[in-house]
């Protein structure tokens, strides 16, 4: 767009729509990460792998806040 001299205010609405389709992405990944690997870890009682899928999750929740 911006090569093809678009007007600013159109390629501003198509990086805002980008920048949501992957905010939308993230939290399905997000989504996907709980409701299988750290149920996983939880139903395996094994405290290490609770701790660490536990531990992923807060990272990938600090990474998708910022």
């Amino acid at each position: 767009m911006v090569e093809a001299d678009r007007y600013c205010m159109d390629i501003l609405a198509q990086t805002a729509a980008i920048r949501s389709a992957i905010l939308g992405v993230e939290k399905l990944i997000l989504e996907n990460h709980a409701e299988h690997c750290v149920e996983t870890a939880i139903q395996s009682g094994d405290p290490d792998e609770q701790r660490a899928k536990f531990g992923e999750l807060i990272g990938l929740l600090q990474k998708a806040s910022r």
